[in-house]
């Protein structure tokens, strides 16, 4: 579907999951080592079920130290690169639903992916006439080994959201990965600073 032959893209938090799949779709579609074309910043970890009153500082700043401050580091040495090449490249941010709504309980997790929209837009506005498009990707719940693990350990909650879901079923990787894709590749090429929700219908209720 995408040709990505001699391009170069950096996939991060690529050891399972979407990252993986996004890794794996690029490779297939052709991209290699020596520049740097593309990036999807796609690390990120769950915060635990807690009321806001009990969430500790030290969680709340794991939380938003990997998935905020992680992105801002990842995106600055990114950026510095394709400023400094001149040639056309795009980012692509890995939001969440929850950057797009609020679920109780999970506060750290949903304030850094909101954090994550905001950082998207405000960089897209400064490179967006410097030829780097910067989006946001927004996935819903996906089967991945980090949703299994609270699929164990917080069985309650994720029946409640998957109810909430109107496709009625949890996405594969490569669902998402594949708009990953999309945002990187020509037929995106008018979009700027976008946030693309992949969530099954969940936000649109």
């Amino acid at each position: 579907m995408f040709n990505f032959t001699d391009k170069v893209v950096i996939v991060t938090g690529a050891r399972t999951g979407i990252g993986l799949s996004a890794a794996t779709l690029f490779a297939k579609a052709g991209a290699q080592f020596g520049h740097l074309d593309y990036a999807y910043n796609d690390a990120g970890i769950q915060s635990p079920v807690t009321d806001t009153a009990d969430l500790s500082v030290e969680e709340y700043d794991h939380v938003m130290d990997t998935n905020l401050k992680g992105m801002f580091l990842s995106m600055k040495y990114e950026l510095r690169q394709m400023r400094a090449q001149g040639t056309p490249a795009a980012i692509v941010n890995c939001s969440s639903m929850g950057g797009l709504v609020g679920i109780a309980d999970r506060t750290a997790y949903h304030a850094s992916k909101h954090g994550v929209l905001g950082l998207t837009k405000s960089s897209a506005l400064e490179y967006a006439d410097r030829n780097v498009r910067i989006n946001t990707v927004c996935p819903g719940i996906i089967d991945t080994p980090m949703v299994a693990r609270m699929d164990d350990t917080e069985r309650q909650e994720m029946d409640d959201l998957v109810r909430e879901i109107s496709m009625g079923r949890l996405a594969k990787p490569e669902e998402v990965a594949q708009v990953v894709l999309f945002l990187c590749s020509d037929a995106a090429s008018y979009m700027v600073g976008q946030a693309v929700a992949v969530d099954g219908g969940y936000t649109i209720h």
